[in-house]
């Protein structure tokens, strides 16, 4: 079991999203992420105790406000497609939240699709121009990914509520 804390898409940016992906070809060596997975990772924590990872979360979160974020343009890693994420809050909170503890600066992003090789050009292309609605984060959660034989599976592990006063 690997946790992970992060922020969730609301429904209505998942639906126009899914509608967005549905409209790209299929590709050999692409394996996209399910909708109930996509998440914005706002700290990486490997192989740890649930109890003990929410236990450091909530001091680090409390009181911490709801960021307001939208998704925007496609990028790649070596074999990963993703979204980027835009607006306020959301790298303070992923600092908080421990991102770059590992040493290595915080993007932001949603991971759409992973491949074998190298993203082909084509996807990112394709979805450069998308942009969600912006939404409030209301929320962040610990996460735990569990492999099993249908693939990744993701589940919440607990919740802790942002601050909705105004920034």
């Amino acid at each position: 079991m690997v946790l992970f804390s992060a922020v969730l898409p609301p429904a209505d940016v998942v639906a126009t999203l899914t509608a967005e992906i549905g409209g790209l070809p299929e590709l050999d060596g692409v394996r996209w992420s399910s909708p109930d997975n996509w998440h914005v990772t706002l700290g990486f924590y490997g192989e740890e105790d649930p109890a003990e990872r929410a236990g450091w979360l909530r001091p680090r979160l409390a009181g911490m406000p709801a960021p307001r974020i939208w998704l925007e343009g496609a990028g790649t890693f070596t074999r990963v497609l993703y979204l980027g994420v835009y607006g306020e809050g959301i790298t303070e909170l992923g600092l908080a939240a421990g991102a770059g503890d590992e040493g290595r600066p915080y993007l932001p992003h949603l991971t759409l699709a992973r491949t074998r090789e190298r993203v082909p050009p084509e996807l990112a292309r394709r979805l450069s121009g998308y942009r969600s609605r912006m939404w409030t984060a209301a929320e962040a959660v610990l996460m735990r990914s569990q492999r099993t034989a249908g693939g990744v599976r993701y589940a919440v592990v607990e919740r802790f509520p942002l601050s909705q006063q105004a920034r």
